[in-house]
């Protein structure tokens, strides 16, 4: 350590007195200059795209997926939390849109398929690009390189909707078991109060929890399924007795929406438009707007909504709720946002 010291202190003074020698006798008369100070000023973080706003927002539903694999289910307060937290994001079009950005997102890690967009761009123009991409969902998927893209959307897609379909038995296997549960077999008696809370379903914004945000970026930069981002553990089972299924079968409309092409199609629409060189932003902002809609998804979730809340009224004992989680805040879910391999052939 002495020896260091001494070192340093020698460069010390070797560093001075070469600067003093290099002093003219014009700048004697002069004060000494201050020696300037570099200063970094802070970075400012990027401000996140509507695709990478939205896409968070699927993450975040898929950290709550990730928790209910093992939250509790030892009483009402469990059930209508578990309810709470999924109906959260089945307000209006949240989950469709977040859905198609996390898939856009997964699709964007293509770069082949980015190049040639980006050459039939340059080549006839941004904006005929856009037009293409926007009025013909089939044009995305006529890249000879789009065929990579699709299948990672589709296979991220399929991990995703298995995750859902876990819970979703986690919740229908609690059903039966919680009918041996003293608490469980209670009647709920006036369920206006639950209803009204599902009423307004999805209207609050979404708490975008640390764990949320600090996972975000390795799913946008590796085009992870945002299943695969948490940590999930194994649950143990509610109760060994035996039991009888709950008596409820009531369903409103029809809940599944056949995938098709035209889907595939718009994922990789908005990732493509987020790599055309444009000079009018907004333009393209206005157009991925338009590309984050899916109405065929949005009237399956809203079918969902409206099955959800008539399986509430139509239950009469709090164990039935968890067959209405199970059944319609995520099977159904899962198969309004499900997509058959066969899409990307």
């Amino acid at each position: 350590m002495l020896t260091t010291l001494l070192a340093i202190g020698a460069l010390s003074m070797s560093t001075s007195l070469t600067l003093q020698e290099n002093t003219g006798p014009e700048d004697a008369g002069q004060a000494p200059a201050t020696a300037p100070v570099l200063q970094l000023a802070p970075s400012a973080d990027p401000t996140p795209t509507i695709v990478e706003r939205s896409a968070g927002e699927y993450a975040a539903y898929h950290s709550v997926i990730a928790d209910l694999h093992s939250a509790p289910i030892q009483s009402g307060d469990d059930l209508d939390d578990a309810m709470n937290r999924l109906t959260a994001f089945y307000g209006e079009e949240r989950l469709v849109r977040a859905w198609i950005a996390y898939a856009a997102i997964i699709a964007a890690r293509h770069p082949e398929y980015l190049d040639e967009v980006r050459e039939l761009a340059d080549y006839y123009g941004p904006e005929a690009a856009m037009t293409g991409l926007m009025y013909d969902p089939s044009f995305a998927t006529s890249f000879a390189s789009s065929q990579e893209a699709q299948t990672s959307v589709v296979d991220a897609m399929a991990a995703d909707n298995a995750e859902i379909m876990d819970v979703s038995e986690r919740y229908r296997a609690a059903a039966y078991d919680l009918q041996s549960e003293r608490w469980a077999n209670r009647s709920h008696g006036d369920r206006s109060d639950r209803l009204a809370e599902l009423s307004h379903m999805g209207s609050e914004p979404i708490d975008m929890t640390d764990e949320v945000l600090m996972t975000l970026a390795t799913g946008f930069d590796n085009g992870l399924p945002a299943s695969s981002l948490f940590e999930r553990y194994e649950p143990s089972s509610v109760s060994s007795r035996a039991s009888i299924a709950p008596q409820l079968t009531l369903t409103v409309g029809d809940a599944a929406a056949d995938p098709d092409r035209a889907r595939i199609g718009r994922i990789l629409s908005v990732a493509a438009l987020q790599a055309l060189n444009n000079d009018d932003p907004a333009r393209t902002d206005q157009v991925v707007e338009a590309l984050l809609s899916d109405p065929v998804v949005e009237r399956c979730l809203a079918w969902v909504r409206l099955d959800l809340q008539q399986c509430v009224a139509a239950g009469h004992f709090m164990y039935e709720d968890s067959f209405c989680i199970a059944e319609h805040a995520l099977m159904d879910v899962s198969r309004c946002l499900g997509s058959s391999a066969s899409t990307a052939n």
